[in-house]
C-alpha cells in the first residue's frame, strides 16, 4: 500500500482529530473497528465524527469517539452557503487532523477549505492531491471484506489493530425506551420477538421476495407463538407492506414510523432478525442477535453483517454478485433461495438459543 506522507506534518502529534465518517448504516457500523483504531493510535486526542443524521447514532453509542458533528445536507449544509457555513464552523474547531473514511471529493475539499493541515484517506475520486497522507486504493482492497476495507486505510497511517470484531453495548436508557416503544405498538414483552427488514436501500435486486418473508413469518407465528416485527425506513414501507398483504398472520409494521436509534432499541429486544443486504442487518448482528442475512445482487465477502450468530444465506448463480439496482434478467440469485431455507435456518438460530 502506497502513501504519500508530508514530512512537515506529523500526523503522530495530532491532538484534535476529526474523521469523516461514511453516509450509509451498514457502511457505518463497518467502519467501527477502523475508528478503534484511531483511538488506540491516539488515545489521549479528542476524536469528533462528522456524520450525516440518520447515522449519527452509531457513533453517539461508540466510546472511542468524543463528539458528533451533525453535517445536515440536505439541510443546513445545503447548497454552497451551506457548505460554507460548515467549512466555517470546522475551522473554529482549530483540528490538528482529518481521517477521511468517506471515500468522496467533497470530504478533502471540506476537510481542505477548513484548513486542517493533516489530511488522509484513500486517494479515490482522484483526490489525492488535496490529501497530506494519500494511501491507495488498490484493486485488491476493494475486494476485502468492507471492515477490512476501512483497517486497511487507517492501518497505513499507524493505526494497527487485529480487532475486527463489531460490537454496539447499549446504554441503560435504551431499556426504558424499548419499554416505551413495545407498549406504544402492542408488543407482548413475554412473547418471542422477531425482526425482519424486507427492504434494501440500493435497488430491487437486493430485496427477497416478499410472500416468502411472509411464509417464514407465518411459520414462526404458528411454531414458536413468536411477534413478528416489520423494520424498514420511509423507503422500505412498500416493502414492509406487501410481506403483511402476503401473510396470513398480522405482523407489527413499523416501516418509517421509527428513527435509528428506536429500531436499535426494539432490534435490541429481538431473538432473530431475518433481512436482505441492509443497514439493519449490520445492526442486528452488531448487537450480536442471531441473524440471517439473504444475499442476491450483493457480494456477502464484502458486506456480510458482523456478529457470532450471523448466517449468510446466498447462491453462486454465474451473475451474481452484479451489485446492479435492478436485475437485467429473472433474479436468478433471489428465486433460488427458498422460504423452506430460511424457515429451516431461522429454526435452527432459535433452538441453539434455548
Amino acid at each position: 500500500m502506497k502513501v504519500r506522507i508530508s514530512t512537515n506534518k506529523p500526523l503522530d502529534k495530532a491532538g484534535n482529530i476529526l474523521i469523516r465518517g461514511t453516509n450509509w448504516i451498514g457502511d457505518a457500523v463497518m467502519t467501527l473497528p477502523a475508528v478503534t483504531a484511531i483511538r488506540r493510535r491516539f488515545p489521549h486526542a479528542r476524536i469528533s465524527m462528522l456524520v450525516k443524521p440518520w447515522v449519527a447514532e452509531i457513533f453517539n453509542l461508540c466510546p472511542d469517539v468524543d463528539e458528533v458533528i451533525i453535517y445536515r445536507r440536505p439541510g443546513t449544509h445545503a447548497g454552497i452557503a451551506g457548505m460554507l457555513r460548515l467549512i466555517s464552523d470546522l475551522r473554529k474547531r482549530k483540528f490538528d487532523a482529518a481521517i477521511l473514511l468517506q471515500n468522496a471529493m467533497e470530504a478533502a475539499i471540506i476537510a481542505l477549505l477548513a484548513g486542517i493541515p493533516i489530511r488522509a484517506g484513500y486517494n479515490s475520486d482522484v483526490r489525492g492531491v488535496l490529501l497530506t497522507h494519500s494511501v491507495k486504493r488498490t484493486r485488491a482492497i476493494r475486494k476485502v471484506h468492507q471492515i477490512h476495507y476501512y483497517l486497511e486505510m487507517v492501518r497505513s497511517l499507524g493505526c494497527i489493530s487485529e480487532n475486527t470484531e463489531v460490537h454496539l453495548s447499549l446504554p441503560a436508557a435504551y431499556d426504558s425506551l424499548a419499554d416505551s416503544l413495545m407498549s406504544r405498538y402492542g408488543i407482548y414483552s413475554s412473547g418471542l420477538l422477531i425482526g425482519m427488514a424486507p427492504g434494501a436501500t440500493y435497488g430491487a435486486a437486493k430485496k427477497w421476495r416478499p410472500e416468502r418473508f411472509a411464509h417464514v413469518a407465518d411459520g414462526l407465528i404458528r411454531d414458536f407463538n413468536g411477534e413478528v416485527l416489520l423494520f424498514g425506513s420511509t423507503g422500505d414501507k412498500d416493502s414492509a407492506d406487501a410481506v403483511q398483504r402476503h401473510c396470513r398472520q398480522k405482523l407489527i409494521n413499523i416501516a418509517g414510523e421509527t428513527n435509528l436509534k428506536e429500531a436499535i432499541a426494539l432490534i435490541a429486544r429481538c431473538r432473530l432478525f431475518i433481512s436482505n443486504d441492509s443497514g439493519l442487518m449490520h445492526v442486528a448482528g452488531a448487537l450480536n442477535i442471531p441473524t440471517i442475512a439473504i444475499f442476491g445482487s450483493t457480494n456477502p465477502l464484502a458486506t456480510s453483517p458482523p456478529g457470532k450468530q450471523s448466517v449468510v444465506i446466498h447462491k453462486d448463480v454465474p451473475c451474481a454478485p452484479c451489485l446492479k439496482q435492478t436485475c437485467p434478467k429473472n433474479l436468478e440469485c433471489m428465486d433460488q433461495i427458498s422460504a423452506e431455507e430460511v424457515y429451516k435456518a431461522a429454526k435452527k438460530l432459535l433452538a441453539e438459543e434455548k
